[in-house]
């Protein structure tokens, strides 16, 4: 769980995801070792619950600084969902039943192969951006940093999933990832055009997180206090309401 790091890893944690290396001082010796490795992190929130009428910063407790170097970033929140919530309850029971792991799902190609499929793709696929593919990138980064920019003046605060040129070359990677899915040798704009749906569907939507049918946090939170005040003026201090 990423929020019970301690704050001397979070720090550490910073040249590992962006440099791609440790460095270690122990006993004597000082090296830098290799991480090139992805990371997938989950964290939970600070009061337990995702709460809608705060900021994504009033309930994710990280720096910037950490939260810039994640491509994507999702919140999943727990609705309720009488369906869902039954499928999930019947498969914990089916399992406490029949003390047996559940059978793996099918699919149209087996785990092993995939796995080959995947360490191919990642050894010898390399694609390059398009001169097309460059310039919709370049468009796509202009427009969300006015998006974020227009969300800060609407809430009056800074947002705290920052929009920064790491994002660009966070979409840049989504791009070339999706590319090499299909071992081609350029990202084309349709990579490109999937690469931001992915973005927008993660990182986008956690930045605007709390907004409501067009209705933004900073809108709910002065309803809320409007409402509040009503309340109070129309009851009379020391009396009762049923």
């Amino acid at each position: 769980e990423f929020d019970k790091m301690r704050d001397e890893d979070r720090v550490a944690i910073h040249e590992a995801m962006e440099q791609q290396t440790i460095s270690i001082a122990k006993a004597g010796i000082t090296t830098i070792l290799n991480s090139r490795t992805s990371v997938l992190a989950a964290a939970n929130p600070i009061f337990g619950r995702y709460d809608d009428l705060k900021t994504p910063g009033e309930n994710i407790d990280f720096q910037t600084t950490i939260l810039s170097r994640f491509d994507m970033i999702f919140i999943v929140r727990d609705e309720h969902n009488d369906l869902r919530d039954r499928d999930i309850a019947r498969h914990v029971l089916t399992i406490h039943m029949h003390r047996a792991p559940p059978e793996p799902a099918a699919g149209e190609i087996d785990i092993a192969t995939m796995k080959k499929y995947l360490g191919y793709a990642r050894l010898k696929c390399a694609p390059r951006l398009s001169a097309e593919a460059a310039e919709k990138l370049s468009s796509h980064f202009v427009s969300i940093r006015s998006e974020v920019r227009r969300i800060e003046e609407d809430t009056g605060t800074r947002s705290t999933i920052p929009i920064t040129i790491r994002q660009l070359e966070a979409i840049v990677r989504i791009s070339e990832s999706l590319a090499k899915m299909t071992l081609s040798p350029r990202v084309t704009e349709q990579h490109v055009d999937e690469a931001i749906r992915l973005f927008k569907k993660s990182t986008m939507d956690a930045l605007q997180s709390g907004e409501v049918e067009g209705i933004s946090q900073a809108q709910m939170a002065r309803e809320v206090k409007n409402v509040e005040k009503q309340i109070k003026d129309r009851i009379p201090i020391g009396s009762r309401a049923s």
